[in-house]
């Protein structure tokens, strides 16, 4: 969500450049239209939310979409914490209570990067979600997939949300999560950048006792990537 900065072109990463560091009035009207996009789902994952700083007026982003679009509950990782300045943050709504979560820094040459893991009970089976937001480099990706690896290659059931900044043909064949039952997606999903998506960086994978009956990315560009939405039951 790019702490609510919207972009429209190459050019606003100069031009808004400001916003990541300040203040702005268009973050209020930013988070109401995440808001209404997120009302229809049961399971959010969020990236580049800020916990409560000087750039977003003391207000928890997270907290900020969960009141906004209903969500009774919510969970944060702060990946970045820059003090009264910026709070970078991963974040979680759900209509359900988790059983548990749990928050892990993630291995690179610069802190910051950061996975979260959730368990939903659903009512025939327990669900392990990673949420994270991966490194740019390739090398230090393919480090980070492989520690998410190791923390869930015993999970029953598995959905991996988030922002891998990388192809789903990479992500399947070529890196660490090879080593788990993901199932392919059905489609390319272009998500970036949001303005003419050309790549698929953003993703929701399964493992094979899940059926993932949709998924597409949609056409709501409030940050640099558009966000990724998919339906997903447990296999009889």
């Amino acid at each position: 969500m790019q702490v609510g900065i919207h972009t429209r072109g190459y050019h606003d990463y100069l031009l808004k450049s400001w916003q990541h560091l300040l203040p702005s009035r268009q973050r209020k009207h930013a988070l109401a239209n995440i808001a209404d996009l997120l009302k229809p789902f049961d399971l959010v994952a969020l990236q580049e939310a800020d916990a409560g700083s000087w750039r977003s007026r003391h207000e928890n982003q997270v907290e900020c979409l969960a009141q906004l679009a209903d969500f009774p509950y919510w969970y944060q990782q702060v990946n970045r914490n820059l003090g009264a300045l910026a709070q970078h943050s991963n974040g979680l709504l759900c209509r359900a209570p988790l059983q548990t979560v749990e928050k892990h820094a993630l291995p690179g040459l610069l802190p910051g990067r950061g996975l979260m893991l959730a368990t939903l009970q659903w009512p025939q089976a327990k669900v392990t979600v990673a949420v994270t937001h991966l490194a740019l480099g390739k090398r230090t990706q393919f480090g980070q997939l492989d520690y998410l690896v190791s923390q869930v290659k015993d999970a029953e059931h598995l959905i991996i949300m988030g922002d891998l900044n990388q192809e789903a043909e990479v992500l399947l064949q070529h890196s660490p999560l090879k080593r788990l039952n993901l199932q392919r997606l059905p489609d390319k999903c272009p998500t970036f950048p949001s303005w003419r998506p050309q790549r698929g960086l953003d993703h929701i994978l399964v493992s094979d006792g899940l059926w993932l009956r949709q998924v597409a990315s949609i056409h709501h560009p409030q940050s640099d990537h558009l966000p990724v939405a998919a339906e997903v039951a447990l296999l009889p």
